[in-house]
This record gives C-alpha cells, sequence and structure tokens, in this order.
C-alpha cells in the first residue's frame, strides 16, 4: 500500500511532463539551438520549486517514510567534475532527446525507440559504478 502513493505520483508526474511538451524530442531541439524559451522556463521553474522545497524540509526537520528525520550532507565543491559531467550529460541529451526522467515516460507513451536510449543510460549508470572508486571524486 505505501508504494501506491508513489505510483500515482509518478503517473501524475508523467501526465506533467507530457502535458508540458518536456518529453518532445522538438522542445529539446529548440532548446539546445536557443531557439525557444520553453524548456529553460521548465528547468528553471523546477530548480526554484526544488530550491524552496528543501529549505522548507531544513526548517521543518520533515520525516522521511521511515519516520527517520532528512539530512541533507554538504557535497565537496568541485569545478572541474562538476563541468565535466555536465557537458557528457548535456552531450547524452542532446543525442538522445531526452533526459532521464522523460524517458519513462516516452516508454509508457508507447515509444519503442526510446527503449535503446533507456538500455544505454542503465548501462552508463552500471559502468559508472564500476568504476567510480578509481575516478577523482
Amino acid at each position: 500500500m505505501k508504494l501506491l502513493k508513489f505510483f500515482f505520483v509518478g503517473t501524475f508526474f508523467g501526465i506533467i511532463l507530457s502535458k508540458s511538451q518536456a518529453i518532445s524530442w522538438y522542445r529539446i531541439y529548440e532548446m539546445f539551438r536557443f531557439e525557444s524559451f520553453h524548456m529553460y522556463g521548465i528547468i528553471g521553474s523546477a530548480i526554484v520549486v526544488g530550491i524552496i522545497l528543501v529549505q522548507i524540509i531544513k526548517q521543518t526537520k520533515l520525516k522521511n517514510i521511515n519516520g527517520e528525520e532528512v539530512v541533507f550532507t554538504p557535497k565537496k565543491r568541485g569545478r572541474y567534475r562538476n563541468i565535466l559531467g555536465g557537458i557528457i550529460f548535456g552531450l547524452g541529451w542532446a543525442l538522445a532527446g531526452a533526459c532521464p526522467g522523460p524517458m519513462y515516460v516516452l516508454v509508457g507513451q508507447g515509444s519503442i525507440a526510446i527503449l535503446i536510449v533507456l538500455f544505454g543510460a542503465m548501462l552508463g549508470a552500471f559502468l559508472y559504478h564500476l568504476v567510480k572508486k578509481y575516478l577523482p571524486h
């Protein structure tokens, strides 16, 4: 029963992504060519909402599903690794035409070709897991 609410939240999120055209290859193409503000507006509003929610979680000492207080651990600052990671992520996003969240929505909408991209994303995450201990963090 606990997982049912996550199913409904995920379904709602998928509908929002679909209706806002965030899963549209054309919209992503426009964004990377700096021809439209549409995707930048979606991403920017997500960042603002994220900042507000994190501050609310920190101030109210919100608890997770297990009843434990949510704790944010500070990350080490790393300019070069963030730039390199962002470039790799952006290139993958531009080549695939979808970032990780909308990939699942596209599968749900019946786009079979995105399964190849999803497989590549999973493979990349698995390979990163194998080599992360050798990378400078």
